[in-house]
């Protein structure tokens, strides 16, 4: 029964451990933002830079395989290329080697004041703040700062739990006779494998040889083989992910376990080889916290210093095992992989978007053109382009719904709540180019040709619709408030050249200065241009009320429904001094 009790207690221990983890990642993950996101696209381009990049990241979301899987993601969507992650997956097995030296600390002994540097002794001090932050403080931030607190207290009270259910073991004989067995290194690193890669948590897995080494039982000979193992296990996530991926995907997992095996065989070999000449005293010794630590950290700087002048052949390797198929590489358009790590799912998904929004602008502005000047070719990338938009709002609305059930920081809530906003309007330009396009085919076809006034006309609102597709884009694409603050007083403006050119056009068709025939095709444009105009105005007040921008947005909104400030008011009149509006 006590044996029993024992297990128990291992297994709740670690399910503590875990979930611990899985909060202070996921707070730590809140907190780095889409800083994460920016720093992949301008850090990968360098080796060494890549490192520091990962190492950094697996230190925020704590988890060397939850960094794999995101890249595996990334690479899969055509975001990287498999060249790209090889120096971040190095710094990621160094930056993995964080957490067993603040595991090591309950090892720490002394008196006085030096007991508290014995997590043990100071996480309570630290969950009762963290509870503090999350019930008292408004700020998100502070909440989120809490929950890593409660977090890191969780993952230590597992620890204990885990290291009181092996007191004693030091004096069981089966315990010893186990332990013998691992002597023999192949077998030590084939247990450390398997039992990383069943609780997928290498920390987790540190963490277990950390707890049993407390029992004096364990030596540096035991010890060593059982730590290169726990590295190879920790790419049984990646793996697991390269399933159902595209093949540049895949050589990701591969570069990763390559990056591994190679290790764990030049560190065996190198370490027995020395041990047969040399004779090594310490191999006999027990190990401790620290000292596993320190082993854990040595094999993955060491090997990570003996690969990273072989990046290219690791990736010549990855391309011989994954050989290159005949036809064309497909790309995930945002890979659910992503999801695992939110701020870069966020900072893709608003890449996306301003793809979207730029190919919203073209394809209006192409459509506008060739009302003007007609191009079958251009008519035809029209068509193209709007079937482009449609698999857009598709495929990003299907992934911000996923994203924005996640936990996500309230900044990067609000981009995930703007952009589920304004890829409708973004969809619905292309369909506005659509309407255009066909007006433009009539008025080729037909031959139509408007009479002076109403071409000025034209040209003049043509000029005020371009602006306002430029202002809203460029607003959206910078996430620039004051631009944005731009377009609805514009709008108002385009709204009231199209009213005065639907009450001249009246004019010039009683004088019989225009056709019932142009009078439909004028009404055509002038109806789609309004609308444009509209979706332009939804997507900048959509950018407003979702920021926290430097100005009151309330103010702000109250101001384009009732127009009574000075500041709306002076904008609306320089555009209707632009614009030459009566």
């Amino acid at each position: 029964m006590t044996v029993l009790l024992k297990v128990f207690t291992l297994l709740g221990g670690l399910a503590f451990f875990l979930y611990g983890m899985n909060v202070m990642s996921g707070g730590l993950g809140k907190l780095a933002g889409g800083s994460l996101e920016r720093s992949l696209k301008t850090m990968t381009k360098n080796r060494f830079a890549g490192m520091a990049l990962g190492a950094v990241i697996t230190i925020a979301i704590q988890s060397s395989s939850a960094m794999t899987v995101m890249l595996v993601g990334l690479v899969n969507s055509g975001i990287m290329q498999l060249g790209q992650t090889i120096g971040v997956i190095m710094g990621s097995n160094i930056g993995t080697t964080l957490t067993p030296w603040i595991l090591s600390l309950s090892g720490v002994n002394g008196t006085g004041w030096i007991q508290l540097l014995k997590p043990e002794n100071f996480s309570p001090i630290i969950a009762f703040i963290g509870v503090v932050l999350i019930m008292m403080c408004k700020k998100p931030r502070k909440r989120d700062i809490g929950k890593i607190m409660v977090g890191f207290a969780v993952l230590m009270y597992g620890m204990t739990l885990m290291g009181s259910s092996v007191s004693g073991l030091e004096n069981s004989k089966a315990f010893t006779s186990i332990l013998t067995a691992f002597e023999n290194p192949l077998l030590g690193v084939l247990v450390g494998a398997v039992v990383t890669g069943v609780i997928q948590s290498s920390a987790a897995s540190v963490g277990i040889l950390q707890t049993l080494a407390a029992t004096g039982q364990i030596s540096y000979g035991v010890a060593i083989p059982i730590i290169m193992g726990q590295n190879i296990g920790t790419c049984v996530t990646a793996l697991i992910s390269s399933i159902g991926v595209n093949k540049n995907a895949r050589k990701v997992a591969v570069v990763h376990i390559t990056f591994n095996l190679i290790g764990t065989v030049v560190c065996l070999c190198l370490f027995y080889g020395l041990h047969a000449i040399f004779h090594f005293a310490f191999v006999a010794t027990p190990i401790n916290a620290v000292g596993i630590s320190a082993v854990h950290t040595i094999f993955n700087v060491f090997t990570t210093a003996l690969l990273c002048p072989f990046t290219k052949q690791l990736e010549r390797f990855a391309n011989f095992v994954i050989r290159p198929s005949k036809k064309e590489e497909t790309y995930a358009f945002l890979d659910e992989r992503l999801l695992g790590t939110p701020s870069i799912a966020v900072g893709e998904a608003s890449d996306m978007t301003v793809k979207m929004a730029t190919l919203a602008r073209t394809t209006i502005l192409s459509a506008i053109n060739i009302c003007q000047r007609y191009d079958q070719k251009v008519a035809d990338e029209i068509l193209k382009h709007e079937d482009e938009l449609d698999l857009y709002e598709d495929k990003l609305g299907t992934f911000l719904v996923k994203l924005s059930s996640r936990s996500l920081s309230i900044a990067d809530s609000r981009k995930v709540s703007n952009m589920l906003h304004t890829i409708g309007d973004f969809e619905r330009l292309g369909d506005h180019a659509v309407n255009l396009r066909k007006t433009a085919e009539e008025i080729h076809d037909k031959h139509i040709v408007f009479s002076e006034d109403a071409a000025a006309e034209l040209q003049n609102l043509t000029n005020a619709l371009t602006e306002i597709l430029e202002l809203t884009i460029d607003a959206f694409r910078e996430h620039n408030l004051e631009m944005a603050r731009h377009v609805e007083p514009l709008e108002q403006v385009i709204d009231c050249l199209i009213s005065a050119a639907k009450s001249t056009h009246v004019e010039r068709l009683q004088s019989g200065k225009c056709t019932i025939q142009n009078g439909f095709v004028l009404n055509d444009l002038l109806t789609n241009y309004e609308r444009v105009s509209d979706h332009c105005s939804n997507i900048a007040v959509s950018l407003i009320e979702t920021s926290a921008g430097s100005f009151d947005t309330h103010e702000y909104l109250t101001e384009v429904k009732e127009g009574g400030s000075k500041d709306y008011t002076d904008l609306y009149h320089a555009y209707t001094k632009k614009y030459a509006l009566q």
